[in-house]
């Protein structure tokens, strides 16, 4: 997506919340309205969290691939939205969702994330120095806290590469989603949501923006009818039928 688009878009959808989203994701096709389970919002700080995708893969030791020598933290570009994960052996579908009790990301990143105008972290993993996070006010998520460095167990093997990130969706069976940069996430205390932006063509993505305001229309008019005694079914079926 080109600059210009991007701030267009970001721009639009700050406006509206994750749910907002998922509505319309499921209008398009994506069952699961791009939703990734799990996050906790670890800071205070303005939502919601808004940008396109930049994203980091850390791996075991033994791994095969080679080690990053370079830091992620200084290349981000501006108001993105940086997501780190790890591979698929060190994920659980279930609580606590990652093997690694290591924090993956701590205070000094959110420091340098912050003075680059980056619009958030989200960590598939745990991350630490948390009061840092809160003083700076910069947005934070996580599966939960540790206090170790990552180091010790974990290495750094791609920037801004796709993401797997496995998923629990259904009684014994688990899913897989990815994450490629570029694409859209928009996060709150409901959780984030991803708009595939590496999957959809731009036709389908002005189709997936036009729908949100008027669903959410559409919904308050539905609110409206209940305050005034009418049956929900009714109205939402009334309401949504020209969507």
């Amino acid at each position: 997506m080109n600059k210009d688009k991007a701030i267009r878009v970001t721009n639009f959808l700050k406006k509206f919340s994750p749910c907002d989203i998922s509505d319309s994701l499921v209008k398009h096709g994506f069952p699961n309205g791009g939703f990734f389970p799990n996050l906790q919002v670890q800071s205070n700080f303005e939502l919601p969290i808004v940008g396109e995708a930049y994203t980091v893969l850390y791996a075991p030791l033994d791994d095969p691939r080679p080690a990053i020598s370079k830091s992620y933290i200084d290349s981000i570009p501006l108001n993105s939205v940086l997501i780190i994960a790890t591979t698929q052996i060190l994920q659980l579908p279930y609580a606590p969702y990652t093997r690694i009790n290591n924090a993956m990301y701590g205070g000094l990143m959110s420091t340098r994330a912050k003075f680059q105008n980056c619009n958030g972290s989200i960590i598939f993993g745990r991350i630490r120095d948390i009061q840092e996070h809160n003083n700076l006010q910069y947005p934070v998520m996580s599966y939960g806290l540790g206090t170790t460095a990552p180091k010790p167990v974990l290495k750094l093997i791609g920037i801004n590469v796709q993401l797997e990130i496995v998923l629990n969706s259904y009684p014994n069976k688990t899913t897989l989603e990815t994450i490629d940069p570029g694409d859209l996430i928009i996060a709150d205390e409901n959780g984030m949501v991803r708009i595939p932006i590496s999957k959809i063509d731009d036709s389908t993505l002005e189709n997936i923006l036009d729908y949100i305001p008027k669903r959410v229309k559409a919904d308050q008019l539905v609110a409206e009818d209940i305050n005034e005694g009418k049956e929900a079914a009714k109205s939402q079926k009334l309401r949504r039928s020209n969507l």
